[in-house]
C-alpha cells in the first residue's frame, strides 16, 4: 500500500479508492497517536501485570509506534525508593504489537542520572 506523508512528518497510509479493494481486505484508520500511547500501557499492563505509572514518551517510526511505559516492579516504603520498569512497546501502524522490553530498571527517587 501507498504512503504519503502527512503534517509533522509521520507518515499515513492514504484510503485506498473502492475500486482498489478486495473482498478479503478492510481498510483500518492507522492509530493517531493518542490511540497508540493508551495502547502501549494497555499491551505493558497485560503482559507484566504490573501496576503503571505512566507513559512517558512516544515516537513515530517508519512503520508504527515506539512507546515507553513505566510500571511499578516493586513496592517499598518510603515510596520514593519503590523500583521502577521502564519499558519500550512497539506496535504497528494499526496497533498491533510487534515486540516489548524492559529498557531500565531504577529506583523512584534516581530515575534521571547524567
Amino acid at each position: 500500500m501507498e504512503r504519503i506523508r502527512g503534517d509533522g512528518g509521520r507518515t499515513r497510509r492514504r484510503e485506498p479508492e473502492p475500486e482498489e479493494w478486495t473482498d478479503d481486505e478492510e481498510y483500518v484508520e492507522p492509530l493517531s497517536a493518542a490511540e497508540a500511547a493508551r495502547e502501549g500501557l494497555r499491551q505493558v499492563i497485560e503482559l507484566t501485570g504490573r501496576e503503571p505509572v505512566g507513559t512517558t514518551s512516544l515516537k513515530s517510526v517508519r512503520d508504527g509506534w515506539l512507546i515507553g511505559v513505566e510500571v511499578i516492579e516493586d513496592r517499598r516504603i518510603p515510596a520514593s525508593t519503590d523500583l521502577l520498569g521502564l519499558y519500550e512497546v512497539e506496535l504497528d501502524i494499526d496497533g498491533a504489537l510487534l515486540g516489548y522490553r524492559r529498557v531500565r530498571r531504577y529506583q523512584r527517587g534516581k530515575g534521571e542520572v547524567g
